[in-house]
């Protein structure tokens, strides 16, 4: 019992075992309790309705007050305290469809949605682009992140890296079939802003308007409530606008889908900086009752090397990505110098090649397979000219008469240090070197400006220079005041701040109707279980994920052309098949084991379900042992395996991939279904006997060839007259 960690199953394993102990001795006791039983079990797989916990705590108070014996009272006393003590479990369970544990079979997550930070419902949107149904598609990914297509684009996809399809060759291109939906829809008119709830009256102002601050205005908005943007940049989109190069992210997307948060009322206040023109007091008075701050991290880390602050030509990585997007197309120097390993020095560096240096340097103090950027960034500098120095350290800037001419840099080696799992850098004695250059970008790390916040001196920071907060909640110290985003997290990623705003907005929705704070972090909502797409097992395995297009790297050297062409929509259509419904399947085994086990067929060679002991998989393998049999259907607790007749066949799936397909035998005599030919020789050999007659080769069913083996007796029967 004590294995159990999810109180739904606990709470039914309780109650199992009290029902099944026999000391409920009237009809009224055990119906109260097989009742509760009945909805706990709606609740553990998502059928359960808003009526249902409240049900079960009035029947557990009858089960007490009519309890013939003290079990009984024990029995609604624990039922009533698991619905108190873990109210919000149960809350989840039934609001969301979700099991965080997995213990509730039907409501394991599929690992691609729990790796989500947004927690979106992948394999649902996914099936439903394969569908075509584009639309429905992005309405689905909208119930948790309002911009599909900018996260399409720049999503650093901890989905795909969690993808099971992996275990057998590579991930579903999750992130690009995410952009090609929301461009489709966007371009026919079919991407729409779902109801918005009445105007409520209050009101909530948000500082910052980068992925973070917009994502709580847009639930905020569809809530009913007045949201207003408080922004210092000219635009809105934060570090979307003026961190994130064009080439990746154009422009027009971030305008488009910020327009549909603008169509739901939120105002924004752009060339604002919060604590200048505006004061919290004063926004108190126009009656703003709750604020969020999204202020992003947009101060560079130094790399505290000597000469770092003495030369005009050491730029930071921030600032020089910012004025290029916002116009400034001007060259920092011919020979520059990155410094650092992240996406921001990659984007720096494809920058400067973009506005026409002519050497460009990545200087990063550990090897290729310890840098943070992503690979496929780091592979696109590298054939767009982008030099890589590897395990180097910067030392001193070092120049003459008030300008830099050269970097003093020195070799590192990795080595382990006690307490980490990573590899540190240690410079290696006489391995000094140095790199002639005309300006250096420093891309080392970023942290937040502080005095964007002294409107509000007793706010609580962390040891980290973050806003300390609670993080199932976004509470800041201060009453009615948020944050989310770079400026809880530290410089972190797009989906991460997406998925923070959406908290916030819920906490703040909650604080402004006075009801109790959530204890727990939210978990992933399963918005639908999606009809499967159905897919031969042959096709599933050849399908692969396809190449993704991009600009002539020559092209891509002289401008700031987006470099991801994308997809066609046959080879989407195609990448969707590739999903293998984890929402539905949760790849317990069972399936492979009576098979193999009790059935002694041994026919679901299905290695991927293994999560820590993955071997090959192959599912065109199947149908040379498997008989049809059912058994694999039959104790699937899922439905993910599925076993029917169609015509004259009986047809073998695992969401949606077929497994097998077998003609039919049919009873000669009736016309019955007896099943396939393997499954029915299997069936002789098990129990040693024909299924036929005895004395034809004729298949008969059971009815039928009792009749024929009785009329048979009575022929053979002599007469005594």
């Amino acid at each position: 019992m004590s294995e159990i960690s999810c109180p739904v199953s606990k709470t039914i394993a309780e109650l199992d075992a009290m029902i099944a102990s026999n000391r409920i001795k009237t009809p009224k006791s055990r119906r109260i309790a097989e009742e509760i039983r009945v909805l706990m079990e709606d609740v553990a797989w998502g059928r359960a309705g808003k009526d249902h916990l409240s049900a079960m705590a009035k029947l557990s108070q009858e089960l007490v007050k009519e309890s013939d014996t003290p079990s009984c009272a024990t029995m609604g006393n624990m039922i009533g305290a698991a619905l108190t003590d873990h109210s919000e479990s149960f809350q989840s369970h039934v609001n969301t469809h979700n099991c965080p544990t997995g213990e509730c079979v039907n409501l394991a997550p599929a690992p691609c949605q729990m790796a989500c930070p947004a927690g979106i419902d992948i394999p649902t949107y996914v099936t439903l682009i394969g569908m075509g149904r584009y639309d429905e598609a992005i309405e689905v990914i909208r119930k948790d992140n309002p911009f599909p297509w900018v996260c399409g684009l720049v999503c650093t996809r901890p989905c795909e890296f969690m993808c099971v399809r992996a275990r057998i060759d590579t991930p579903v291109s999750i992130k690009f079939l995410k952009a090609y939906a929301a461009e489709q829809a966007m371009s026919e008119g079919q991407y729409r802003n779902p109801p918005q709830a009445p105007p409520n009256g209050k009101k909530v102002c948000i500082v910052g308007a980068g992925p973070a601050g917009m994502t709580a205005a847009y639930y905020l908005a569809l809530k009913g409530y007045g949201v207003r943007v408080i922004e210092q940049l000219p635009m809105a989109g934060g570090m979307l606008m003026v961190g994130i190069p064009r080439y990746r992210l154009p422009r027009e997307v971030i305008d488009r889908e910020v327009d549909m948060i603008r169509e739901l009322g939120v105002e924004f206040e752009f060339n604002t900086r919060f604590g200048w023109r505006v004061h919290i007091n004063q926004l108190r008075k126009e009656g703003f009752e709750a604020f969020l701050f999204t202020i992003g991290a947009h101060k560079c880390s130094p790399m505290r090397v000597p000469g770092e602050n003495d030369f005009a030509e050491v730029f930071t990585a921030v600032s020089f990505l910012r004025e290029v997007a916002l116009g400034d197309r001007e060259k920092p120097g011919d020979k520059v110098l990155i410094i650092g390993g992240g996406n921001v020095a990659i984007d720096s560096a494809r920058t400067c090649i973009r506005l026409g240096c002519k050497e460009v340097v990545l200087a990063y103090r550990r090897t290729r397979a310890e840098m943070p950027a992503d690979e496929e960034e780091i592979e696109q500098a590298e054939e767009e000219g982008v030099q890589m120095n590897f395990l180097t350290i910067p030392v001193e800037i070092v120049g003459e008469e008030y300008s830099m001419t050269k970097m003093h840099c020195v070799r590192a080696e990795l080595v382990a240090r006690e307490g980490s799992t990573r590899m540190s850098p240690v410079p290696i004695f006489g391995s000094d070197f140095y790199i002639e250059i005309d300006a250096i970008i420093v891309a080392v790390g970023q942290r937040i400006d502080h005095t964007i916040m002294s409107d509000l001196p007793d706010l609580d920071w962390t040891r980290r220079n973050t806003i300390n907060v609670n993080r199932a909640t976004m509470e800041t110290s201060l009453e009615g005041v948020f944050a989310a985003g770079d400026d809880v997290l530290g410089p972190a990623t797009v989906i991460e701040a997406i998925a923070g705003g959406k908290k916030a907005a819920s906490a703040i929705d909650r604080y402004l109707h006075g009801l109790p704070q959530r204890q727990l972090p939210p978990v992933p909502v399963r918005r639908s279980r999606t009809e499967f797409l159905k897919v031969p097992a042959s096709t599933k395995m050849s399908l692969k994920r396809p190449e993704m297009p991009l600009l002539n790297y020559n092209r891509r050297r002289v401008t700031f052309q987006q470099v991801e062409l994308g997809y066609e929509e046959n080879a989407v259509r195609e990448e969707a098949r590739r999903c293998l419904r984890c929402d539905i399947c949760r790849r317990c085994g069972d399936c492979v084991a009576v098979c193999r086990d009790r059935m002694g067929i041994d026919a679901l060679h299905l290695g991927y379900l293994d999560f820590d002991h993955p071997v090959k998989s192959d599912f065109r393998n199947v149908a040379e042992k498997c008989i049809a049999c059912g058994a694999c259907a039959e104790n699937c607790k899922n439905n993910a395996m599925q076993i029917h007749d169609e015509g004259d066949e009986r047809i073998l799936s695992l969401c949606g991939i077929v497994l097998n397909r077998q003609k039919l035998v049919f009873c000669e005599s009736c016309g019955a279904v007896l099943g396939p030919a393997k499954y029915l020789d299997y069936i002789d050999k098990r129990i040693s006997q024909q299924t036929t007659a005895q004395n034809t080769n004729r298949y008969l069913c059971l009815n039928c060839s009792r009749k024929q083996t009785a009329q048979q007796h009575d022929e053979q029967v002599v007469p005594l007259f």
